[in-house]
């Protein structure tokens, strides 16, 4: 499982790139930005090279780019025994249409997590990405702090992993965390949720406009993130299962509910949305204290002896 590229990284291409007819569009080692997602194979990369040119590859073809001239620095070799950071992973679980009760029987298998590696990989010149991604297998995790600064801003994504009852893996370190999960929950969420929401029924405006069509999955995931939203706001946890609206948001995944009928739906909730935090008793702000606490002691557990 390789890192994650978000758009921005520089990177090198480890082999060299051939067109529609066999010519040779870019040499192995020539240099690049990530510029989005391939649009035919789901692990590959668009790639802006310095010459302007766009060109796709797979996600094995492509090197970091200071990750691959400290492997020149140092002869071409990581430190010898490098580690699986799979290794490291101490919680994974089920989250996405699954864990909703919204699958049907096509749909992935989402798999979510947490990996902690040891202290001596932040210190040496490589150091840890913050996510690892296998597109293959629907598979994400992050790396703790990343994971925990993620919950501090109540992104929704992560706040499910805390909170769905599908756990498949979970070390006592991540059990510690999980019974501390509600020091997440904070009137961000409305912000976040809302704000969520709303710039992506935007874009399906949009896309409705233009295209004459729209994702009907993700409209139904967003009419979910309300409801979600205004029940943590409500009852201070965060809701996976949406057994009370299943049949009429899985209507909404078919293709078979009006978009006018679904737009004065998100409408209502947003009402309601805003009743709810207008009475809510979550704190302002998470316990950003707590974390760091608990961030701190998950970093010295895993310091080896020096």
């Amino acid at each position: 499982m390789k890192a994650v590229l978000p758009i921005g990284t520089q990177v090198v291409a480890l082999v060299a790139a051939t067109g529609p007819k066999g010519e040779e569009i870019c040499a192995a080692g020539s240099v690049g930005v990530i510029v989005g997602k391939g649009e035919v194979a789901r692990d590959a990369y668009q790639v802006r090279l310095t010459d302007g040119s766009l060109v796709s590859f797979p996600r094995a073809a492509l090197a970091i780019r200071k990750h691959f001239q400290l492997e020149a620095a140092g002869g071409g070799h990581k430190k010898a025994g490098q580690p699986d950071l799979n290794e490291y992973v101490i919680y994974r679980c089920l989250v996405g249409s699954r864990a909703f009760g919204l699958d049907q029987e096509d749909s992935d298998f989402d798999r979510r997590g947490i990996f902690l590696p040891p202290a001596e990989l932040h210190w040496s010149l490589f150091g840890v990405p913050e996510q690892l991604e296998n597109e293959a297998t629907q598979e994400c995790y992050w790396e703790l702090e990343k994971f925990l600064v993620l919950a501090l801003k109540a992104n929704p994504n992560i706040l499910e992993c805390l909170y769905t009852p599908t756990v498949e893996l979970a070390t006592p370190l991540a059990q510690e965390l999980l019974r501390i999960r509600s020091i997440f929950l904070s009137q961000l969420i409305y912000q976040t949720y809302n704000g969520y929401v709303m710039s992506q029924f935007k874009k399906l405006n949009r896309d409705l406009r233009n295209k004459g069509g729209i994702r009907w999955k993700h409209a139904m995931h967003l009419i979910r993130l309300l409801l979600s939203g205004t029940t943590i706001l409500r009852e201070g946890f965060v809701p996976l299962r949406m057994e009370e609206h299943r049949e009429r948001l899985l209507e909404i995944r078919r293709g078979n509910v009006a978009w006018g009928e679904i737009d004065q739906w998100r409408l209502v909730l947003h009402k309601e949305f805003d009743a709810a935090f207008a009475k809510t008793r979550l704190p302002e702000y998470p316990d950003y204290e707590r974390a760091n606490e608990f961030l701190r002691k998950a970093r010295r557990s895993m310091v080896r002896g020096i």
